[in-house]
């Protein structure tokens, strides 16, 4: 065989290798939503003249061709057995630890640090009214650097929270949630396949947190521990998609005491209760607490103390309000990726004296939306 023959050969394997997967996606049904991503998937855009010349047609026709590519799961779980062969170290922005752990990859410290730090000196100098309280949890990357791969970058949330505590006006209180979760590095505090921490994580920050703000917080002993499922498999996994790696367990802690709490989301709707069980059928179990990102949740406890609070957060709040829940009888739950509305009307309309900014360091350092704070 002469070697243009070889050339004619490999040639058309390939197009009818490309042409076959194209047929098949012309005549395969259109996915909403990927439980394993855990986001909604392009649909096929609308075509217009005015958007296929500026070129917005051709943009949105490629997320489409890749979100809709037959047998994605599977060709993308090819490429981390092939990289892994060659002893590929990371997949989309997530290292491969020892112990099952996975990590993501951190991003470099930038401008927007300073602009989030700002937002919340200007909140704290507009509220003075308020106890401001600031806890920004590390990520398990800074808990286990001994699980890291040897090339991975380290020490980025310590330079984050270096910046941090120089600063913040010491009107708002700072929180050091690092050090007391360093203490209890050897209990399961963050998943595996998660950037999450995990119940245990979030009660050992709720204990510092709840003396920070001098309330006495309750001691495991005065909680019931359930696991409600074994088959977590979090965003860290879905990113990586090395099925090599086993799921996490999920705890609810259950307290002793009979108080009963109802979440009212910001449509109207409501939960008899601080966890969402459909969820754990989901792929997104997380959401299991409280029911998942929302603008607003405001939950009401039988605490009957007449206290409340503004707890201004990403996620990783979602693991530890349930604790708060037994403090106050009012817990408002913000999320600036979606409320855009004055936070300081809201705070004067419903007379509240305690708030609690709580992220994740590294969610912190780079949230865009952290500008609303103040607005």
């Amino acid at each position: 065989m002469n070697f243009k023959l070889k050339e004619l050969i490999v040639i058309t394997l390939f197009i009818s290798f490309i042409g076959g997967i194209g047929l098949v996606n012309l005549f395969t049904n259109e996915r909403p939503f990927s439980e394993l991503e855990n986001r909604p998937l392009a649909q096929f855009p609308t075509f217009t003249k005015d958007r296929f010349l500026s070129g917005a047609f051709n943009k949105d026709f490629e997320s489409y061709l890749s979100d809709q590519f037959y047998g994605k799961e599977l060709w993308t779980g090819l490429k981390v057995k092939a990289q892994q062969a060659v002893l590929k170290q990371e997949n989309n922005g997530v290292y491969f630890g020892k112990d099952g752990y996975l990590f993501e990859k951190p991003t470099p410290i930038s401008a927007q640090l300073d602009k989030n730090i700002n937002q919340i000196n200007q909140f704290k100098e507009h509220n003075t009214q308020l106890n401001v309280y600031v806890a920004l949890a590390p990520t398990s990357i800074a808990l286990y650097p001994e699980k890291l791969p040897t090339f991975a970058e380290t020490g980025i949330q310590e330079e984050a929270m270096d910046l941090i505590a120089e600063q913040l006006q010491p009107a708002a209180q700072l929180i050091d949630l690092l050090t007391p979760l360093q203490n209890k590095k050897e209990d399961a505090i963050f998943y595996r396949t998660d950037h999450h921490w995990t119940t245990r994580g979030a009660f050992y920050a709720y204990q510092e947190v709840a003396n920070r703000m001098g309330i006495r917080p309750f001691q495991v002993n005065e909680f019931t521990i359930k696991t409600v499922t074994e088959d977590f498999l979090g965003t860290f996994h879905s990113k990586a998609n090395d099925n090599r790696i086993p799921p996490d367990e999920m705890e609810v802690f259950i307290p002793k005491m009979p108080y009963h709490y109802t979440i009212t989301y910001e449509d109207g709707t409501t939960l008899d209760s601080l966890y969402d069980t459909d969820f754990l059928d989901k792929r997104d179990k997380y959401s299991f607490f409280t029911g998942g990102n929302h603008a607003k949740t405001v939950i009401t406890s039988s605490v009957n103390n007449g206290q409340k609070l503004l707890l201004v957060k990403d996620s990783y709040a979602h693991a530890m309000v349930p604790f708060l829940a037994n403090h106050f009888e009012e817990i408002h739950m913000i999320d600036l990726r979606y409320y855009h509305e004055s936070i300081q009307a809201y705070v004067d309309d419903h007379d509240i004296r305690d708030a609690l900014i709580l992220y994740n360091t590294m969610n912190f350092a780079k949230d865009t939306s952290i500008i609303y704070l103040a607005h």
